[in-house]
Order: structure tokens, then C-alpha cells, then sequence
């Protein structure tokens, strides 16, 4: 069975508004900021991959391990006829979930909700062909904006893993679940993963390799404002800073300017004094108590939390009420 033709909810255009929005919006805070979204271009997406197979970067493997021990169990219990992930990717993590499903039997179809049409075109593409009794139906879109389109029916488990929650702040995070819950009916689920607190010896080398892969992926926002927005940037003058806050238990990535510099960007002259920092990301870490009351609060019950064999890395399956 082929992929269905992708349902566009994000056009070019719109991505083109929302980057010129946040790049005005951050660059004219105090401090500095652009949202990590704005990695992902077609290199950004190649550097994360290089990423994830890093010594250091211990999240993709840890999570890896979970799935891969508990999927069949999560068949079971959840017995879902819809599978919906958000910010898919290459969907290469929710093959273990597909395999165990389809051994159950029972599973109709896969969502995939992704902003990039490329990446989604792709993926569709091949996990229609490697599961042929599976109806595919990926989503242009973006999960803080589009939940309101997943398609209803059936008993439905939403896949949101690789700690990408991490990436939003507090009230982002009780604004986007509580849109999940009112996407979803009584009785759905939620597979949520999530990097756990750890001692940051651990933490920040995963932001922080000694290769210098995460720099380069992290200069990257630079790359893509300069080619979409026709701005100066010199990523080469910015340094790569990744800092562990231990009051917020989060991760944050700057780039911190190497010498003074004026950067033009849409109708805008940006300084940027020696030392000044651009915050590019935020990668909050969690505890298990911690994720049962956001859940909770967004009227998700959680029932069953799992970690890998060194306890670096959650997932939540989680029912809505």
C-alpha cells in the first residue's frame, strides 16, 4: 500500500511568516533568543543525526533501549488502531513500536505529523512500503499549532518521544498538553519521553561533544536566518556555549559573540556586544513526579513510567481522562 497524498496544514509561507516573526520577536529581547526550531533545515536535520549516534549524546540510545524492551507491552495495553507521532522525523525510533503492533495485529493506521515536507515525503514513503497492511497519513504541521487536525476515531496512542517536550518552557509545556488532551477523547493515549536530572557531567557533554558536531548544528540557526532572511550573520563568530541551570534543571545553548558585531536582518541593525549570548535552546530535564503532575494537570493520567538499565531517560504512557 502507497502513502496517501501529505495533508498540508504549513505551507512554505507560513514558515517563512513565523521565522521573520521570531526572528524580530528574539533579536530584539533582552537577552537575545531564537527558538530551536529553526535548526532544522535539510543540514540542520543531517547534523542532529550525526548527533544521536555520538558518544556523548546518550538520550536517542537510552530511549531506544525503553522501546525496544517495553513496545509489545505497550501494544498490549494501549491495543491502539490509530498511531500518531508528533514531529516524527524519520520515524526511525517508532519502527519498534510499528513492529510490535503489527506482530499484535490490530493497528490501521500512521499519522506522522512533521513541519518538513521533505523529511515526511521520505518516511512516508518507506514505512508504507516496509509495512504494506498499514494505511499512512502524514501531516504537515506544527504540533503546537495543528493538534486540532490529527485525525479522530478509534482508540488512538500519540507518540511524542525524544525529549522534545524538553524544548518548551513551563507554560509551554501546560499549553501544549493541554491542547493535546483536547485533541484527544477519554480512553487515548500518550507515549512521552523525557530526559531525566542527572549529575551534569553527564548532561552537558551531550550538548558539548568533543567533535564539535553539536557547535555546528547549533551555528546553524545562524545559516538558516542568513539564507531565508538575507541576513550578514558570521557564524564563524560565534562561539558555542551549552550551560546547565541547576535552579530550572535545564540545559541551555548560546551562542556567545566572539567580538562586537552589527548583524542586518529584516529592517533591523542588531549589535551584539563582545561575550554577548543568543540563547538557542532550552533542554529541560525532568523528575518522574514531576511529569505525572504536568500530565496530571492537563488531565493525563499516568500509567506506567519506564527508564533504561542506567536511569537516564523516561517514558511516560499516560491515559487521557
Amino acid at each position: 500500500m502507497s502513502a496517501e497524498p501529505l495533508e498540508i496544514y504549513l505551507e512554505e509561507r507560513d514558515l517563512g511568516r513565523s521565522l521573520r516573526e521570531d526572528v524580530r520577536t528574539g533579536l530584539t529581547a533582552e537577552p537575545k533568543w531564537l527558538p530551536p526550531k529553526w535548526f532544522y533545515d535539510a543540514r540542520g536535520s543531517e547534523l542532529f543525526e550525526e548527533i544521536t549516534r555520538l558518544p556523548e549524546y546518550y538520550p536517542t540510545r537510552a530511549e531506544r533501549a525503553v522501546l525496544a524492551e517495553r513496545a509489545a507491552v505497550i501494544a498490549e495495553l494501549t491495543n491502539a488502531k490509530t498511531l500518531i507521532e508528533l514531529g516524527s522525523g524519520s520515524s526511525e525510533k517508532t519502527r519498534l513500536l510499528l513492529d510490535a503492533f503489527t506482530r499484535r495485529g490490530g493497528l490501521g493506521t500512521f499519522v506522522p505529523l512533521d513541519v518538513s515536507v521533505s523529511a515526511l515525503c521520505q518516511s512516508t514513503a518507506e514505512i508504507a512500503e516496509d509495512y504494506p497492511g498499514l494505511r499512512v497519513r502524514g501531516i504537515v504541521g506544527d504540533f503546537t499549532r495543528h493538534l486540532d487536525r490529527l485525525p479522530a476515531g478509534g482508540r488512538r496512542l500519540v507518540l511524542f518521544l525524544g525529549g522534545t517536550i524538553g524544548n518548551l518552557l513551563p507554560a509551554e509545556r501546560a499549553r501544549f498538553l493541554a491542547a493535546m488532551r483536547a485533541a484527544l477523547e477519554p480512553g487515548d493515549w500518550l507515549l512521552l519521553g523525557t530526559d531525566l536530572v542527572k549529575d551534569p557531567a553527564v548532561v552537558v557533554p551531550a550538548y558539548d561533544d568533543a567533535a564539535g558536531v553539536t557547535a555546528e548544528f547549533n551555528r546553524n540557526v545562524l545559516r538558516v536566518v542568513n539564507r531565508e532572511l538575507g541576513a550578514d550573520f558570521d557564524p564563524a563568530g560565534f562561539a558555542h556555549v551549552a550551560l546547565w541551570d541547576a535552579e530550572h534543571e535545564w540545559i541551555e545553548m548560546r551562542l556567545r559573540a566572539r567580538r562586537p558585531m552589527r548583524v542586518r536582518v529584516l529592517d533591523l541593525a542588531v549589535s551584539f556586544a563582545e561575550g554577548e549570548e543568543l540563547r538557542t535552546e532550552v533542554s529541560a530535564k525532568f523528575r518522574p513526579a514531576g511529569i505525572a503532575a504536568e500530565l496530571g494537570a492537563a488531565r493525563f493520567a499516568a500509567h506506567d513510567f519506564w527508564t533504561d538499565p542506567d536511569n537516564l531517560f523516561g517514558v511516560t504512557l499516560a491515559r487521557a481522562e
